[in-house]
């Protein structure tokens, strides 16, 4: 961990000079040791191992690094709240699992559980991964997987964002016993802000039984391009990646492509032939992705044992985050059902309409064709409605 603000300085000079990728300074770190020892070469020695231009800019301060080393310490050295540190490559607490991928980080921000960056293990952690709008089932199936993966002693492994992301977090903070480092996030801001501002609560909670991890430095606003970079840290801190829900143009097929690179397995929940949310899923299987279609299921694919009170895959209450809206009520009662069939007793606690509403609205999409009614009292929407 960085132990003084002479070293964080060094540190934070190298990741922002400009036109001095990870790439690059990875070199000069092999050849010249600490950051230190790199701004005290010569130009002449420095392009022995980079070109003219980047051994010229080395040679100068980056823009605001004065401002945000200091911003770091004060950060570092905030009294109340969670652990905070910085890890740099190279460091004895840096995660183990990360030096085995084409790209770690040079710099790693912590905040949470920081004791246990030490002893982070692959095998101890999945990945869990979906659609940032998932269909009602497929949030329950993130936060029951996680919840029933974490009381098998894994730590889940997802980014925070909206949807599949959040629920799994839940799930695996519901699921995990005392002490144990429950879920890990990996954000694409800084660590001193929290995106999406909806998951404020669910970051804190999050610091204060498990990790958020970031390679951004303070201060670093939510860009596009940070999100699909960070997917490399979520799949390479993981043995494998499980992708709950996913449309074909979603960014979990980009974890997925990336654990695979890392040779890290894939799996996916498969969903109703009649969802886009379910097609970035089915076309990971049939590219060689592991089925799985309860907690055990992955348990086994790990060779992990069960815990003997969770064979089975036990879905918990739904939210009423899709409750089914009086201005627009067939198209948020369509959402609530999903894809998948589901009984009238489940579609009540979803959408929480009083039972004889309920029952006229279904009537009224069976007419127009909507619905369709299954044996054993189930309900299903039909086609692509």
């Amino acid at each position: 961990m960085v132990n003084t603000p002479e070293e964080l300085g060094a540190w934070l000079r190298l990741v922002l000079t400009p036109g001095v990728g990870p790439e690059s300074a990875r070199r000069l770190l092999a050849a010249f040791g600490e950051p230190q020892a790199i701004f005290a070469q010569t130009e002449t020695a420095l392009c022995q191992v980079v070109n003219a231009k980047q051994a010229q800019t080395l040679r100068l301060m980056p823009d605001g690094c004065t401002d945000l080393t200091l911003g770091t310490l004060d950060w570092l050295q905030a009294a109340n709240g969670p652990g905070r540190c910085v890890i740099t490559l190279g460091d004895a607490d840096y995660p183990a699992p990360l030096l085995d991928i084409p790209d770690p980080p040079l710099m790693l921000y912590a905040m949470g559980q920081t004791a246990q960056l030490a002893t982070l293990r692959a095998d101890q952690a999945l990945a869990m991964v979906g659609s940032r709008n998932p269909t009602p089932q497929g949030a329950e199936n993130a936060r029951a997987f996680a919840c029933s993966l974490a009381a098998s002693g894994l730590t889940v492994v997802s980014g925070l964002a909206l949807g599949v992301d959040g629920a799994a977090h839940e799930g695996a903070l519901q699921g995990a016993t005392k002490g144990q480092l429950a879920t890990i996030a990996v954000v694409g801001t800084g660590l001193d802000r929290v995106y999406p501002r909806q998951h404020r609560e669910l970051a804190h909670r999050i610091a204060q039984n498990g990790l958020i991890l970031s390679e951004y430095p303070l201060g670093t606003p939510p860009l596009s391009p940070n999100f699909p970079r960070r997917n490399r840290l979520i799949s390479g801190l993981s043995q494998a990646t499980l992708v709950v829900e996913a449309a074909l143009q979603s960014g979990s097929l980009i974890t997925a492509k990336q654990a695979l690179e890392q040779g890290r397995d894939v799996m996916a929940i498969p969903g109703s032939i009649h969802s886009a949310q379910a097609k970035g899923c089915h076309a990971l299987i049939k590219q060689g992705a592991k089925l799985v279609e309860s907690a055990q299921d992955v348990l086994e694919e790990l060779r992990l044992p069960a815990p003997d009170a969770q064979q089975a895959l036990d879905l918990p209450a739904p939210t009423q985050e899709d409750a089914p809206s009086a201005h627009d009520p067939e198209r948020a009662l369509l959402r609530a059902m999903g894809h998948d069939p589901v009984g009238l007793d489940a579609l009540q606690a979803r959408c929480g309409w009083p039972t004889a509403q309920l029952q006229a609205q279904l009537l009224e999409l069976e007419l127009m064709g909507q619905v369709g009614r299954l044996p054993g009292g189930l309900f299903q929407r039909m086609g692509s409605a």
